[in-house]
């Protein structure tokens, strides 16, 4: 049987009460008394419950973190830059998703009622930013990872999705790429629109103003990729490149483009944004755009740590930067060659 706190206060001839203070460092005890019952308790081998200690303390020592899935392709490195921060302080991370919709968000709702978390890291499920915020104005420490461009009422950390957009605009220009192909991700997103406008905006200030049949809808998956370089292939629409607003579309595009007997990179290079593992296994190796994801999710989890130890939360997102990341699916467009005249016979 389990030792209890109990067992150790009766032990110790003192009350629970007693035992509790001890463990906690609260209040003024006798020295031969506290010496007593931490003898008892090494006697024992009685471990106290980390979540009945904290509670004590006013604290639970666990992080809440919300996120829609664990299927989306980067979730792994966020929830790891979480968790590395997270546990290196001494606190247990608390995973909640969204895959059962109102569902899950009772259950969520359930806990935030039950305190059993002392802070919450977000990934936004879609639609419930409103209840968020609402936890954040009655106490709750909040700090939102932010992947779409918006900009909550609460402390954030961001990236720069509109440089992204720029530097795999300037990447494709310097490559003498004119005509390319955008398949974006989905329009409701504040981040498909921040990457479109750096790259709209970048061709623009070169000169080059992008063909809107040549912006595609996507919505972030690989068969997305495929129906966007088809949808270009029907229409007869020319392109030289295709800059696709994550990795998994550009993996779909790259396989589109071969299937239809053209070369990745000579006949058209490929950008892709994100940088998840997978953009290194693609054939051939995916140019594009890193998203920092385990130092977005480091940093969020060290705001409130930080929080924890007296440091008020900021009031303005921090942002970090994206960083284009040039492999081989991008190369210069080779020079039109003009077919010379055809030789006379002299007589």
């Amino acid at each position: 049987m389990s030792i209890t706190i109990a067992d150790v206060a009766a032990r110790a001839g003192v009350s629970k009460t007693t035992v509790s203070r001890v463990l906690n460092g609260k209040g003024e005890l006798d020295l031969r008394t506290a010496e007593r019952v931490r003898q008892v308790i090494a006697e024992l081998g009685y471990v106290p419950s980390a979540r009945a200690v904290g509670l004590a303390r006013g604290r639970t020592r666990i992080v809440g973190m919300l996120v829609p899935s664990l299927t989306w392709p980067w979730m792994g490195e966020v929830l790891q830059g979480a968790v590395d921060v997270v546990e290196s302080e001494g606190y247990g991370l608390l995973l909640f998703t969204f895959n059962r919709g109102e569902e899950s968000m009772h259950q969520f709702a359930s806990q935030v009622s039950a305190q059993s978390f002392d802070g919450l890291l977000v990934i936004e499920p879609e639609g419930t930013l409103t209840y968020i915020e609402q936890l954040h104005a009655r106490g709750l420490p909040v700090v939102l990872i932010d992947d779409r461009a918006k900009r909550p009422q609460f402390p954030s950390v961001a990236t720069t999705n509109l440089a992204g957009g720029e530097s795999a605009a300037r990447h494709l220009l310097e490559l003498g790429r004119h005509r390319p192909l955008v398949i974006t991700g989905v329009e409701r997103f504040g981040c498909t629109h921040e990457r479109l406008d750096g790259f709209r905006d970048t061709y623009a200030e070169a000169g080059i103003e992008l063909d809107p049949k040549l912006v595609f809808e996507g919505d972030f998956t690989h068969d997305s990729g495929r129906r966007g370089v088809q949808y270009a292939l029907d229409q007869r629409l020319e392109f030289d490149a295709i800059f696709a607003h994550n990795d998994l579309s550009a993996g779909g595009a790259i396989q589109a483009v071969r299937e239809s007997g053209r070369n990745v990179p000579n006949d058209v290079s490929v950008v892709g944004f994100d940088d998840i593992p997978y953009a290194e296994h693609t054939e051939p190796p995916l140019t594009t755009v890193h998203q920092p994801m385990r130092q977005m999710g480091q940093a969020a989890a060290r705001m409130l740590m930080g929080y924890f130890g007296g440091t008020p939360l900021p009031e303005d997102p921090q942002v970090l930067p994206t960083t284009l990341i040039v492999r081989s699916s991008t190369a210069p467009k080779a020079a039109t060659r003009t077919k010379p005249a055809p030789r006379t016979r002299s007589h």
